[in-house]
């Protein structure tokens, strides 16, 4: 098989899974986990039962794939042309809009859910895969950051990507205890800039 039909293999198996879990997650959202069955994703995916058992076991599988869906959020962000060009507020624009999405699209049980799975499981930690296409993207913004001197460089790369997810996780399990009785990105809106303003080079109050 050639190089290029080799890719594109990869992408159709990606657009696969990415419309499985998409529809998924949709179909939680709108009628419940426990009334949406594996037949009404294939069905809302126009996939195939074949194709679903082959990137999940159940049902029950789907809810760690909530990772997949926050990293497609990511993608469909960088690609906006009107982007922050700092990289703090870049990291700012990114999480508003993430937690935007979540506020609007994901039920707060599942994603308590998701959380108290992650805690318990001996397995696969997805929240923490460091492959994750949400990762890699922090990794480039950060190391960007750093190169044009915005970000401090007394930290490296990694300990201020794992620090910016770490606070985000933070605020979304205390929405999670919450209940979800405050917005979400509001009050991320609040807290985020006080907490990347610790690695700003320059000091100056973050943009919203």
């Amino acid at each position: 098989m050639r190089e290029g039909e080799t890719r594109m293999g990869k992408k159709n198996s990606r657009n696969t899974k990415a419309r499985i879990v998409n529809a998924a997650w949709k179909l939680f959202y709108e009628q419940g986990y426990e009334d949406t069955t594996v037949e009404d994703i294939i069905f809302e995916s126009e996939t195939s039962k074949g194709s679903f058992y082959h990137y999940f076991d159940g049902k029950d599988a789907l809810l760690s794939s909530l990772s997949v869906l926050f990293d497609e959020q990511y993608e469909a962000l960088m690609e906006r042309p009107d982007l922050p060009k700092n990289s703090i507020d870049l990291l700012q624009y990114l999480n508003r809009a993430l937690f935007e999405t979540i506020e609007n699209t994901v039920s707060i049980d599942l994603l308590s859910r998701l959380f108290s799975s992650q805690l318990v499981t001996h397995g696969e930690k997805h929240l923490l895969d460091r492959n994750r296409t949400y990762y890699k993207l922090l990794r480039r913004i950060v190391t960007g950051g750093q190169e044009r001197g915005e970000i401090r460089t007394d930290f490296t790369v990694s300990e201020v990507t794992r620090a910016y997810a770490m606070f985000e996780r933070g605020l979304m399990y205390d929405w999670c205890l919450g209940g979800g009785e405050w917005s979400l990105p509001n009050y991320a809106g609040r807290m985020m800039p006080i907490f990347l303003d610790g690695f700003r080079t320059d000091k100056k109050p973050s943009s919203q």
